[in-house]
């Protein structure tokens, strides 16, 4: 694959390395205060007013099906962009930027860290290190984007 790489933000959920482009990445963010907003999907966690933009928050734990977990203060919101909005990303720990030579990167297996194959974008091997590539726009479908939208534009 001609010796090209792709910078990445690597963030942690549970025992797993995720990864997701540094082009699609706005900020990283502490937890602040979340604004519940009432028949909202599970995996919704509200929104938060960030620099006087009202930013619909994801629980990427509750998304994937994994067990849900306390904030602690190395919690992240990752916020990043995906279909001419932004959306914020809450994850266990937002660990480091990586360049991953592309020739390292390989297609997901059926099921990567139990997470559904449709969500990921590969997987790369790092020394001994493997890091699951997200696919943003299929973490969230049409449909929930819309509906973020609509979350977002109630702020």
């Amino acid at each position: 694959m001609n010796g090209q790489e792709i910078k990445v933000i690597v963030f942690q959920l549970e025992n797993e390395e995720y990864g997701v482009d540094v082009h699609q990445v706005k900020s990283i963010e502490r937890v602040s205060h979340i604004t519940r907003i009432p028949r909202s999907p599970g995996f919704v966690k509200g929104v938060i007013n960030l620099r006087g933009i009202v930013t619909p928050i994801i629980d990427l734990r509750s998304r994937f099906g994994m067990e849900e977990k306390q904030t602690d203060e190395n919690t992240r919101i990752i916020i990043v962009n995906t279909d001419e909005m932004e959306v914020g990303l809450i994850v266990d720990s937002a660990n480091d930027v990586l360049d991953i030579p592309a020739a390292d990167i390989e297609p997901t297996p059926e099921v990567a860290g139990g997470i559904n194959a449709e969500y990921l974008d590969g997987v790369a091997k790092i020394g001994d290190r493997l890091l699951i590539l997200l696919q943003l726009d299929k973490v969230l479908n049409k449909e929930e984007v819309t509906q973020l939208h609509l979350i977002g534009n109630q702020g």
